[in-house]
Order: structure tokens, then C-alpha cells, then sequence
């Protein structure tokens, strides 16, 4: 392959045998489930809002039906349900969030893509940031829309292979725009399901040099192991919260 995105580094950090079996073998892995559904949804009504487009106001809930309907698995219909009208109170409260976390802003792009070259490899960094707002202070800032339930704790707030994205959005977006790092900071906004109020969380996530030195490390790590065909099995990853469809199969015995 030409490229290597965040989600496939993510897939080999875990076990680097699964991401041989999805990414070179070519057998399906994780698909998507009502969840993914959701979150495809939730994200297509923010763009469309920092883009000021017109939203009807059934467009989440054909946007959810639609992902749904797409979907390889079964689904819980109730959850489903109770998703169309979770997202229904998260979407009014958007815009206030944005307003209230960055104050004065304007939107420089939604989806920008990435396609950078990596030191000293062939391949390139794949990825697509939702969002870059600028501020009158001459501060960029990058940030992901992630949907969860009711928020995340300060574990996952502060994991190294979940804020990694958002470091590795930012050395690549500097490296593409050609921006000072000093000039961008980075965020994760939650939209949260099933959150009684602030359904729409902003917060910032430190990426600076060291971390950035070592976010590359582990994306050049992946890389040579891939190129020089080392798929170890990680098997802590078999069973928890990441899991693995291939766990006592014909796949991964």
C-alpha cells in the first residue's frame, strides 16, 4: 500500500497479526455496528453546521436510518430508537458549545484531507481532520468530533493511541500548510449520548514536540514491520474492551 492513516496504525499497535489479516489479507474485520452508525450520523450534522448548510429537521434521522440499513449485523432496534432521539439533543446544543469553548472563530476547513509524505519512507500519512477553526489570537485549532456514551474518564482522555490521532493530525497538517506547531493546538469535542447535560464537550489535548517525537516513533515502528513482514500476535488484545472477531476462529486459533 501507498499510505498508512491513524486507524490502520491503531489496528497494528493492537496486534499487528489482526492487522495483517484485515490490511494485507484482505478479510474483513470490524465493519461498523449501530454505534459507528451513530457517530457517521452525528458527524455529517456537525459539518453541515460549521458549513452553515441547511439542515432539515429530519435529516439525523435519515442520516442514522441510512447508516443503518448498511450495516453486515443485526441491530438493537430500542437502542436505535433511543439513539434518533439522543441525537436530537445533542445537535441543539452544537453551536452554543463551539461559541462558548472558542468564542470568536472562523471555520478554515471541514474534512480537510491529508496525504503527507513520512521521513525516510515511501509510504504516506493518510487521514482527514473534521475540523480547523482559527482564532483572533493567530491560534489554528484542530479538532475530532468523537460520539461516546456518557463521556470519557480521565483514562481515555489522557491514552497515548487515542490522542496519538490528533498528534499526528497536527505534524502532518503543519507539514502540509507549512504552519509554525507553536501556532496549532489540538481538541476532541464529545458528543455524548447519554449525558444528562453538556452533551457537547470540548477540551484540549497537549501535542507537543516529545510527544509528537514519540507519536512518529510508533507510526515508523509500525511501518518497517509491516514492510519487513512481522506480524507478531499481541495476544492481550484477543479478549476486553478492544477485542478481535478472529479469537479461536480458523483465522487466529
Amino acid at each position: 500500500m501507498s499510505h498508512i492513516s491513524y486507524s490502520e496504525l491503531k489496528d497494528w499497535a493492537h496486534c499487528p497479526f489482526y492487522h495483517k489479516l484485515t490490511r494485507i489479507d484482505g478479510i474483513d474485520g470490524f465493519t461498523g455496528n449501530q454505534y459507528t452508525a451513530f457517530g457517521s450520523a452525528i458527524h455529517s450534522v456537525c459539518e453541515k453546521k460549521l458549513l452553515k448548510e441547511d439542515l432539515s429537521e429530519d435529516y439525523f434521522v435519515k442520516e442514522l436510518k441510512k447508516n443503518i440499513s448498511e450495516l453486515d449485523e443485526p441491530v438493537d432496534n430500542k437502542i436505535v430508537h433511543d439513539m434518533m432521539k439522543q441525537g436530537n439533543k445533542i445537535i441543539p446544543e452544537i453551536d452554543g458549545a463551539l461559541r462558548e469553548y472558542f468564542e470568536e472563530f472562523e471555520v478554515l476547513a471541514v474534512e480537510l484531507p491529508l496525504y503527507e509524505s513520512i521521513k525516510g519512507h515511501e509510504r504516506k500519512f493518510k487521514g482527514y481532520i473534521d475540523a480547523v477553526v482559527a482564532t483572533p489570537d493567530g491560534k489554528v485549532h484542530i479538532f475530532d468530533w468523537k460520539t461516546c456514551s456518557w463521556g470519557w474518564d480521565s483514562r481515555k482522555r489522557s491514552d497515548k493511541l487515542v490522542t496519538y490521532q490528533l498528534t499526528l493530525y497536527k505534524h502532518f497538517f503543519c507539514q502540509k500548510m507549512e504552519i509554525d506547531p507553536k501556532d496549532v493546538e489540538t481538541h476532541f469535542a464529545l458528543l455524548k449520548r447519554t449525558a444528562k447535560n453538556q452533551r457537547v464537550e470540548f477540551f484540549r489535548v497537549t501535542s507537543g514536540p516529545k510527544k509528537t517525537e514519540n507519536a512518529l516513533k510508533l507510526l515508523n515502528t509500525a511501518i518497517y514491520n509491516i514492510k519487513n513482514k512481522r506480524y507478531i500476535k499481541n495476544r492481550l488484545s484477543c479478549t476486553g474492551g478492544y477485542g478481535c472477531k478472529f479469537y479461536k476462529t480458523e483465522h487466529c486459533p
